[in-house]
């Protein structure tokens, strides 16, 4: 009997399923505070201007200053100003340490150098942040770009290998050994001692955090019926903002870098409980010929569920055929997803989407100015005016399909690109921008849940492990997009425009899935949609 079909019986989101996936929505908690923690306490750098340590600790009662006029006073007697008329960030006057400090003292015939007694940091918002901690800023501050990438370099390379792993040996496995090595890591990056070490372990982070996510999702959606996958689709993501959001929260309590680690640390810890809830994928041990398991887990989801369920579940024929097919093949890799034709052509066509869309909404991201200035209630802002988009999407998507909203919410995203291009600076260029992210940010859940659905069981997250990569490397490329803007200022808003129209329609060349069976075996999912 066909999986989809047992789940018909068994509930097609009863309530084992439901406590599965309810682990799976702390695990995006989780997932979420660790992917975004450091962009609140450590990408965010604040103010930092160069040190003059003969003056740090002098008050300035005597003129009755307060403390931030003080250090106004300091500022204006020893870093000069830019064209701008800001203060510069990587150089001091040359003698002014010499000086005894006194406001108004005037430094503008010194010369100028640079901060060789380290920096001061503006610590009004932010505590502790790892730029701040190893003082990546000036001729240093292309090292937390790179500790960024590799965070991205881990994450695609957690999603092959992982993604591997999960399809010969079962989701549950895999993600206990993640989730074990996840932990090792997160210890790592939180006693750091240098950056070296930072880089090295935030690598390791995005490897294992994404091999601990990656199976649980598939595992997820893989325990759900046709009608159910696009609602626990949209759910587990809406999970993932308001971990955004309460993240948003945290350093009003401490914004300290480590302590975030610390806490994320915890999380992990309070996670390990609910591993027991996750029961290995029956569809997945049907595939590999494992009947007698299978079977176990789908009586015990019926007795849970209060269903009734047939005394034969597998045909002894079905059974042996699954067996004498398994004898003779090879265990899956990821280049079984170019070597058929109809597969190669919807592993492209996905893998660009998800490159184009990643590359898309970070671009954005980085792009809207903020409309309020602390970037705590910015963050909260982000994370919040995308939970609509996620609900649009579950509506629209069964009632019209998977391949109509996908195509069409990636064209407007890249039509409203575009469009900001001709219009005048201010807030309607502003709102046709977040018109746009909120299109990107709707195509993103929708093309979770598609491509999961496309993917036959002996490849679905090697294949979606395939489609992180290309959405990873669509999160590198975006800041380096952003920096055309000095080549032409409408340059980077046509590289995310264009190919996101692009992608749109290439997207309308899928196959619809709405209400189908999962593919199973490769055969199957070379068939689908031809």
């Amino acid at each position: 009997m066909h999986f989809d079909k047992i789940l018909v019986l068994l509930g097609e989101f009863g309530s084992y399923q439901k406590r599965t996936f309810f682990a799976i929505c702390l695990l995006s908690v989780v997932w979420a505070f660790d992917k975004f923690g450091l962009v609140l306490v450590g990408d965010v750098g604040a103010d930092h201007w160069c040190a003059l340590p003969e003056w740090k600790d002098q008050d300035c009662a005597a003129w009755n200053l307060t403390a931030m006029e003080c250090q106004l006073a300091k500022k204006n007697a020893s870093i000069p100003r830019g064209e701008d008329g800001a203060f510069e960030q990587c150089e001091r006057f040359y003698n002014v340490t010499g000086e005894v400090f006194y406001p108004g003292l005037d430094p503008r015939n010194l010369t100028k150098e640079g901060c060789v007694d380290g920096w001061e940091f503006d610590t009004s918002q932010f505590e502790n942040t790892v730029k701040m901690e190893f003082a990546l800023v000036c001729d240093k501050k292309n090292l937390f770009i790179m500790t960024q990438s590799v965070y991205f370099v881990g994450i695609i390379l957690g999603s092959v290998v992982f993604g591997s792993l999960a399809d010969w040996f079962g989701r549950t496995y895999m993600m206990w050994i993640a989730l074990t090595l996840w932990f090792a890591a997160i210890i790592g990056l939180a006693f750091s001692p240098n950056i070296a070490a930072y880089t090295i372990f935030r690598a390791l982070d995005g490897a294992f955090s994404y091999g601990t996510f990656l199976p649980a999702y598939v595992l997820g959606m893989e325990f759900v019926g046709p009608s159910k996958r696009a609602i626990v689709g949209v759910v587990w993501q809406i999970f993932f903002r308001a971990g955004l959001m309460i993240l948003a929260g945290v350093p009003y309590i401490s914004n300290d870098w480590r302590t975030l680690e610390h806490s994320i640390v915890s999380f992990i810890t309070l996670f390990c409980f609910c591993m027991p809830l996750f029961p290995e994928s029956a569809r997945w041990l049907i595939n590999r010929g494992r009947h007698e398991k299978a079977e176990k887990i789908i009586r015990k989801a019926g007795r849970v569920n209060n269903k009734e369920l047939p005394d034969v579940l597998f045909e002894e024929d079905e059974i042996k055929e699954m067996k004498e097919k398994l004898a003779t093949e090879r265990k899956p890799t990821v280049l079984d997803l170019f070597k058929s034709p109809n597969i190669a052509l919807k592993t492209f066509n996905l893998m660009f989407n998800w490159c184009v869309n990643s590359l898309v909404y970070y671009g954005l991201s980085l792009s809207i100015p903020n409309l309020v200035s602390d970037d705590y209630i910015a963050f909260l802002i982000s994370a919040a005016v995308e939970i609509p988009a996620y609900i649009v999407a579950v509506v629209y998507i069964e009632k019209l399909g998977r391949r109509p909203n996908l195509g069409s919410t990636m064209v407007a995203g890249g039509v409203a690109c575009v469009v900001t291009i001709f219009m005048e600076p201010g807030t309607w260029q502003i709102v046709v921008a977040m018109i746009g992210r909120l299109c990107i940010s709707a195509s993103y859940v929708i093309i979770f849940i598609y491509s999961a659905e496309l993917f036959p069981t002996a490849l679905r997250t090697v294949g979606m492990g395939m489609c992180c990569v290309a959405s990873s490397i669509g999160s590198i490329i975006a800041p380096f997009v952003l920096l055309l803007h000095d080549v032409w200022e409408p340059l980077p808003l046509l590289l995310f425009g264009v190919p996101s129209i692009l992608a749109g329609l290439l997207a309308f060349l899928l196959p619809e899935t709405r209400g189908k069976c999962l593919p199973e075996t490769v055969e199957e999912a070379e068939q689908f949609g031809k």
